[in-house]
């Protein structure tokens, strides 16, 4: 007997609309003339559509696809029942096209709201949308980099969903360290190769989807040099691709195994051999030798910014079943009546602890949703002024430069956080597979490790970042922050946590200079020591703001409700202001522990030995 769907995915598009066009005025996008075509009605019915999708369609399927998995049967892989149907309605919809330019075969929307859509599909089946989110990022590098009839050869199909993507980097002895990738290139003729080698850890890397799936292989050409600088990037098609954009002959890549995982088990994580018969050919991009890593990173980047949107998605639904629950489950009285045993149960929501949580849970969803539109914002911006004022574009592509490596890593962080705490919520109806937390925080862990794990994202952040321009990024940064703090500290009612939010700037300051000093001194490992905790400081710093700044549109919306009498109005712009004070009050404090033992630079860690960690083993 099939399984019974049932959606458990939930978006507050209430919130998400407060996001994009109180708070952020994406809506300011649509007199540019990159983003002329579309309306904020248009995009709001995009979206209203997607979350249609989500809930009827991909969300049914990620309890069932979680438990049946993918199956590797005589070198195929199949997706669960209801995928193939899924991802065909998906691309007939067009949501993974949104942002991608007309002339690739995409809609030229903003990636601000592309980043809301891709949320709703994350949040509903994060384990689907593995496989439509890595098209998009395969289709994106060839429309960046591809030679105009390589562009022609694959671009339609990949838009239209016939073709799937990946992107092939890791290898098993090569993971992190891409520099020791040891696949191999030999010219054939032309911008073709024969490749010979093994990746692994490849997500989507077979399925029973599209006709076809594209990967983008990293590989050295004969006689390169060695490390990353070495490396050259090809298109493989698992079938052959005619130049016509025809099918031709398998192209000799052969799945070897699938990953049985802790969560998103419906995605399949791929071994791939490449040319095991000699007989695998790959397209060199753009034909440029040794591009590799310059073209991948592009792909990268918009990857590691997809895996921060993962995370929000998951933290969002997540959160939200936790206040349906909690809202419904009775359990003891209220602790005024403590005393009394024949006291009325109430709703757990009326216990301290549990608010405690949910406004934890809702601050910092709410936070990072802004944070990766904000970022998403930027790469509009720099885009669309990218010819008319490039001074100004390069101010919002440093923006996003700065932000990406924070959207990554804090926000898959805080996903597993958050899951854990919406089990929490359910107390021991959480830990079983009835409720679907237990799956969210399953399928969150991995956000954390995968598109390079959040200690590189840290490491990228203080060693490229930081340091990007002079300093002067980080100092706009900053600068942003204390204008606002001057602007609006003395406000009645968020004052006090606008005064926070000055100082914890000041000790994120701090702490930025005991870095430099680590690296002016030659301390190299103990910057590696306190990278991560320089990120999560960034990050909620930027959070506090970001909160304030909604928090400070909410409460004066709030004035406006009370005068119209809408309690449903109050209500909302009401949790808004409590959410910006709880962070501010609960969270951001940590801000200043963090910086102080960056700056104490305690060298415990380094010091111990490695025998001193445990005599077992």
């Amino acid at each position: 007997m099939a399984e019974a769907a049932i959606n458990n995915y939930k978006i507050d598009l209430r919130a998400v609309e407060f996001t994009l066009f109180e708070h952020l005025k994406v809506d300011q996008l649509f007199a540019l003339d990159a983003y002329a075509h579309l309306s904020r009605e248009d995009c709001s019915q995009i979206m209203a559509q997607c979350a249609r999708f989500a809930t009827e369609v991909t969300g049914p399927l990620n309890g069932p696809g979680d438990r049946t998995g993918c199956r590797l049967e005589g070198g195929r892989v199949t997706t669960p029942a209801g995928f193939r149907e899924a991802w065909k309605k998906l691309w007939e919809l067009g949501f993974p096209v949104f942002s991608m330019s007309q002339d690739a075969g995409g809609y030229g929307g903003p990636h601000a709201v592309h980043a809301v859509l891709e949320e709703m599909l994350s949040g509903a089946n994060t384990a689907f949308q593995m496989y439509p989110g890595l098209t998009h990022g395969a289709a994106d590098l060839i429309a960046s980099f591809a030679l105009p009839e390589h562009k022609q050869r694959f671009l339609p199909a990949m838009t239209s969903g016939r073709f799937a993507g990946t992107m092939c980097l890791s290898e098993p002895q090569a993971g992190s360290d891409v520099g020791a990738a040891t696949t191999r290139a030999v010219h054939v003729d032309g911008a073709v190769y024969q490749i010979t080698g093994t990746k692994c850890w490849i997500s989507a890397g077979d399925h029973d989807l599209a006709e076809n799936i594209v990967h983008l292989v990293l590989a050295r050409i004969e006689g390169a040099p060695a490390g990353t600088k070495g490396l050259s990037l090809f298109i493989v098609p698992k079938v052959w691709v005619n130049d016509d954009g025809s099918l031709g002959e398998p192209n000799d890549v052969t799945t070897a195994s699938i990953e049985h995982k802790l969560g998103i088990r419906a995605s399949a994580t791929a071994v791939l051999n490449f040319g095991d018969n000699g007989a695998c050919r790959g397209i060199l991009v753009g034909g440029h030798e040794h591009a590799g890593m310059k073209q991948m990173f592009r792909m990268m980047n918009g990857a590691r910014i997809s895996v921060g949107v993962q995370g929000i998605a998951l933290a969002s639904t997540a959160y939200l079943n936790a206040l349906h629950y909690a809202r419904e489950r009775l359990q003891g009285s209220d602790v005024k009546h403590f005393k009394n045993p024949n006291a009325p149960r109430v709703a757990i929501i009326h216990h301290a602890d549990v608010r405690r949580m949910l406004l934890e849970m809702k601050a910092k969803v709410e936070g990072m949703r802004t944070l990766a539109v904000k970022l998403a914002m930027h790469n509009d911006l720099a885009h669309a002024l990218e010819e008319k004022d490039a001074g100004t574009a390069a101010f919002h592509q440093a923006q996003v430069d700065l932000l990406t490596p924070i959207v990554k890593a804090y926000c898959a962080d805080q996903a597993f956080r958050i899951a854990e705490m919406a089990i929490q919520t359910y107390g021991g109806a959480g830990y079983v597979t009835d409720n679907p937390v237990e799956q969210y925080c399953r399928d969150a862990k991995i956000f954390s490790i995968y598109e390079g794990t959040n200690h590189i994202q840290a490491i990228d952040l203080i060693s490229r970042k930081l340091p990007m321009h002079g300093g002067a990024t980080f100092k706009v940064y900053l600068d942003g922050i204390k204008g606002f703090v001057a602007e609006h500290h003395r406000r009645p009612g968020l004052g006090p946590e606008v005064q926070d939010l000055g100082k914890a700037a000041e000790s994120l300051e701090r702490a930025a200079g005991a870095i430099v000093g680590f690296f002016t001194a030659g301390k190299v490992d103990q910057v590696m020591l306190v990278a991560n905790a320089f990120l999560e400081s960034l990050a909620e710093v930027t959070v506090a703001h970001l909160l304030l700044e909604a928090g400070i549109i909410a409460a004066n919306a709030c004035q406006r409700a009370a005068d119209d009498q809408s309690q449903e109005d109050f209500d909302f712009y009401q949790g808004k202001v409590m959410a910006a004070k709880f962070f501010a009050n609960f969270v951001l404090p940590a801000v200043h522990a963090k910086a102080a033992l960056i700056v104490d630079c305690d060298r415990s860690a380094l010091d111990i030995p490695d025998a001193g960690f445990s005599q077992a083993g």
